[in-house]
């Protein structure tokens, strides 16, 4: 008890005690637990975090985040996982009603009306880390994918690559859009047209970048560039172009986005957008903290989108056209 006045500042102990205490601290090295401090005061915040079809270094990265500043901040973490529309209802009722404070939904779900819906409707703080556009009425964490797909596109132009196929994200995902919208843009203040055989679709998986880049491969554009939507797209097509028997970046150039540790992983080293996803999740975990606080106080809290700052990481990938071998069918 004397040392936990001593923590608190509190006036009820005698100077020769404190100094005591002061000093045993500084040797032990002691430095109070946050999240236990919180559970024995009654103040607990309770998270939920909602996620569901991530690939695993997307939600590695989130998840690491998340509980990096939940234990800063002395809060703690439930988490669920939904497969479909129905498992997404019941996992934000569960949540709700296993008494969270607030909810952090990535992407998918800060895509979903159905998932926005039940948690406006639940009267709870909401912070949204996504690409796309915040929904409105939601405090988000997002960066500018527009301007990092443009800045990635133009990265390739600069190179003097002119046939640059590109693989699109999963449709429902606000993300994809924007990604694409970029490319196009990139294109565009080139004077170069866009046609049909030069976008494939994909789905953010490993598995639909094997079957899009497939598609571009052996299609009659013949590109000596490929954009892909996430990096996970980028080293499926880095995959078939291997199989192909084409060099890269000799061959053909292979750009992705995220940079999640898969970018490291594969040869050659992949070019990328870098989205700062733990950071992302950190301050998604802040504001939210922040918001239900203040609606514990009653003080009213304004809807933030925090816009953080995305990195073009040049590597090995990518480089001028040397080459005019055409893919192999």
């Amino acid at each position: 008890m004397t040392v936990s006045r001593v923590i608190n500042s509190e006036s009820n102990v005698r100077d020769e005690t404190r100094a005591k205490v002061t000093a045993s601290i500084k040797t032990l090295r002691y430095s109070p637990n946050l999240a236990a401090r919180s559970l024995a005061s009654a103040e607990t915040v309770h998270i939920g975090i909602l996620y569901a079809n991530s690939t695993a270094a997307y939600l590695s990265e989130l998840l690491l985040g998340s509980l990096e500043q939940s234990s800063l901040m002395g809060c703690q973490l439930v988490l669920e996982q939904c497969q479909d529309l129905e498992s997404e209802r019941k996992a934000v009722q569960r949540l709700i009603a296993g008494g969270v404070d607030g909810v952090i939904l990535p992407a998918p779900l800060c895509d979903s009306e159905d998932a926005l819906k039940t948690v406006a409707s639940a009267g709870i703080p909401a912070v949204l880390v996504t690409s796309g556009r915040p929904a409105p009425g939601f405090s988000a964490v997002s960066i500018n994918d527009f301007e990092a797909a443009r800045e990635m596109t133009r990265h390739l132009l600069s190179l003097g690559h002119r046939r640059i196929g590109f693989i699109n994200g999963h449709p429902g995902h606000s993300a994809s859009g924007q990604r694409f919208r970029g490319y196009m843009e990139g294109m565009t203040e080139a004077g170069l047209a866009v046609g049909a055989d030069q976008v494939a679709q994909g789905f953010f998986t490993y598995r639909s970048g094997l079957e899009a880049a497939e598609r571009l491969l052996t299609n009659s554009f013949n590109p000596t560039a490929i954009f892909a939507s996430n990096d996970d797209m980028a080293a499926a097509t880095m995959a078939i172009t291997h199989r192909k028997g084409l060099d890269v970046p000799r061959d053909i150039a292979i750009a992705g986005f995220d940079d999640t540790p898969l970018a490291t992983m594969i040869w050659p080293e992949l070019t990328t957008v870098r989205r700062p996803i733990s950071n992302m999740a950190r301050e998604a975990v802040r504001l939210l903290v922040e918001q239900i606080r203040a609606k514990r106080s009653g003080v009213p809290q304004p809807v933030v989108h925090k816009l953080l700052n995305f990195t073009l990481v040049k590597r090995e990938s990518t480089a001028a056209q040397v080459s005019k071998r055409r893919a192999k069918s």
